[in-house]
């Protein structure tokens, strides 16, 4: 049975890879400077931070429609039998709702699927599902494999400063300025599919300290551990924790810099491993 592996640009899957694995990807949509984007195709990480230095009010977003997914679908099952939907995390976005409302056109032939990730885990998902068909797995088998590697998905990364947060409204003026004097780096990590605050340390040096603390504290409960790394505008600022990685022997899957739609809620100087076990 041929089946076709279908995500969203939350995903932050390079169009290398995306190339290589056969993956479709539906964009999300960014609304900048009074125009409404497709993330990473018409707009690019870079440009949302030069627009908002430049004095740009702060991007909004918004998941793709069901008509969006339903011509994705019709043109996959052209060629395919089935198609396999995975998407960000039903906490962070209506993206899996949208599909799965579109899929229902498609007499069972869609099926979506909740990663309750997002960003290099979503890949990583992607590419495991392909991995796994290619290899003859059955669908349902591909599926219960993936709910185990949602229980045990780890995203761990360093906020660049509090400006963004405090202009998504996750925290008070107060609260940003009185980090900013302090140095204070927010450490967020996922919590049952919701970006949550793991806590805050004081000082770049710290924040790479806890990431890479928990990534050992990952590889020491499971043994074999791969990572997508990712950045929102500086690659170096992800150096010195793949170099940590490669230490410990983590297996590098990716190094990506976040899509718009990411990048516009956490902001620039954020990077950070998403991490899961190998064998699952």
């Amino acid at each position: 049975m041929s089946i076709a592996v279908l995500t969203d640009s939350t995903s932050d899957m390079t169009p290398a890879m995306q190339e290589a694995l056969g993956v479709t990807v539906v964009p999300l949509y960014v609304n900048f400077q009074n125009r409404v984007l497709k993330d990473n195709l018409e707009i690019k990480t870079d440009e949302v931070f030069a627009g908002i230095k430049a004095g740009a009010a702060m991007p909004s977003t918004s998941q793709p429609t069901p008509a969006d997914f339903m011509v994705a679908y019709e043109k996959l099952l052209q060629t395919h039998e089935k198609v396999l939907s995975i998407h960000i995390s039903s906490k962070l976005s209506g993206t899996v709702a949208s599909a799965s409302l579109a899929a229902k056109d498609f007499a069972g032939r869609v099926v979506t699927f909740d990663s309750e990730v997002s960003s290099g885990s979503q890949s990583m998902m992607c590419e495991r599902a392909v991995r796994l068909l290619n290899a003859g797995t059955g669908l349902e088998e591909v599926l219960q494999v993936l709910e185990r590697v949602r229980k045990v998905t780890n995203l761990r990364f360093s906020v660049g400063s509090l400006d963004f947060l405090k202009k998504n409204g996750r925290i008070g003026g107060a609260q940003a300025l009185i980090g900013g004097l302090l140095n204070i780096k927010p450490i967020l990590h996922l919590v049952g599919g919701k970006v949550e605050a793991a806590g805050r340390v004081r000082g770049s040096k710290a924040a790479l300290e806890d990431v890479v603390s928990n990534l050992r504290a990952l590889q020491a409960k499971h043994g074999r551990v791969r990572t997508a790394y990712i950045y929102t505008d500086k690659p170096e600022d992800v150096e010195p924790l793949r170099a940590a990685g490669r230490e410990m022997g983590v297996e590098e899957f990716s190094v990506t810099q976040t899509g718009t739609v990411i990048a516009s809620h956490v902001g620039p100087g954020t990077y950070g491993a998403l991490s899961e076990p190998v064998d699952v």
